[in-house]
């Protein structure tokens, strides 16, 4: 606590500091006043005065809290203050929503240690860069879902993309809905622009029970003026991923990336479309997208000084109290 204390002390008058320096030299003066101006007297014997006792062991006791309490006076003097600054960040944020595909592909190991590992990783950096936005996600896979809403509660949204998995929907590559469902969400969210970061390395896959196709969820993007950025995730080289469905075990190929669809979806909403072939190409992208969708952030800082001289000043009081008390009451000289 007193090691905190003394990292966070400053001096306001710290022009007084140096003074301390002199204090040793008083010390020689006093010590050396002491022995020649001492008054001296004849006695028949010495024996008396080499007896030790506790009065004459802390006969110099006086003079050393008398230095003491000079140093508390000068450090009292230099006004000891701690600084406490507090910080706040304001400012107009966009809303993001983080739409990701967590379909059984996600489990390709051409992304060490997997696709999905590292989107959830990058992800959270992402959404760590921006402090005032508002971030939700939705995932798809054979369905789509909101796994976070809209919000500018970091903690939860960062333990919700921890949490993702494949095999928590139903498997396939619903594109569309994933698409529709991050506009839905946005639409009720009052900000001063709106974007979907839409990661996926796949095409669509539509099964029979499909609500609404990728052509359908662009023009609703379109029609709310929600920006779409899309990311193809996946390496050149045919990846073969061993996926459960419906108890049945069997190998995929996890190469194919429908880039036309993903170009149209991001250049008909004003976004863009990426390519990543690997984590440090998907970190760039987030980062890109971050420099390219910079929300307006003001910190406002208040620093606030609290006196501390007077404790200083009680210490230096308090010694010299009590070297008085010793000097004219305890250890007592002759004459």
């Amino acid at each position: 606590m007193l090691y905190d204390w003394l990292q966070h002390i400053e001096f306001r008058n710290d022009w007084v500091l140096p003074f301390l320096l002199l204090l040793p030299v008083l010390a020689w003066i006093w010590a050396r006043g002491e022995r020649t101006f001492r008054s001296a007297f004849t006695v028949p014997s010495a024996e008396a005065f080499t007896a030790r006792s506790l009065r004459n062991s802390l006969v110099y006791l006086p003079l050393v809290l008398r230095l003491f309490s000079v140093a508390a006076l000068l450090l009292a003097i230099a006004r000891p203050q701690v600084r406490e600054v507090t910080t706040r960040t304001e400012g107009e944020g966009i809303a993001v929503m983080l739409c990701m595909d967590v379909s059984g592909s996600m489990l390709s190991q051409d992304f060490v240690p997997t696709r999905l590992a590292v989107a959830k990783e990058v992800a959270a950096d992402f959404v760590r860069m921006r402090p005032v936005d508002q971030i939700g996600l939705v995932v798809f896979a054979g369905e789509s879902f909101t796994q976070f809403p809209v919000s500018t509660d970091r903690e939860g949204l960062l333990a919700q993309i921890a949490s993702l998995r494949s095999g928590m929907l139903e498997d396939g590559t619903l594109i569309g809905e994933g698409l529709a469902t991050s506009v839905q969400r946005l639409d009720a969210v009052k900000a001063r622009s709106k974007i979907i970061v839409l990661l996926t390395d796949g095409k669509e896959e539509a099964p029979d029970t499909r609500l609404i196709d990728p052509a359908t969820a662009l023009e609703i993007a379109k029609a709310k003026g929600v920006k779409v950025y899309t990311i193809g995730m996946g390496s050149d080289n045919a990846v073969p991923v061993s996926e459960a469905r419906r108890g049945q075990v069997f190998d995929r190929n996890t190469a194919f990336i429908d880039e036309t669809l993903l170009r149209r979806i991001a250049s008909h909403t004003g976004g863009d479309y990426f390519r990543a072939r690997d984590r440090e190409s998907l970190q760039n992208i987030y980062a890109k997208i971050d420099r390219l969708e910079k929300s307006e952030v003001e910190v406002i800082s208040r620093t606030r000084f609290g006196e501390e001289y007077g404790w200083f000043l009680a210490a230096a009081l308090a010694l010299l109290l009590f070297e008085l008390f010793l000097r004219f009451l305890m250890i007592r000289t002759f004459p």
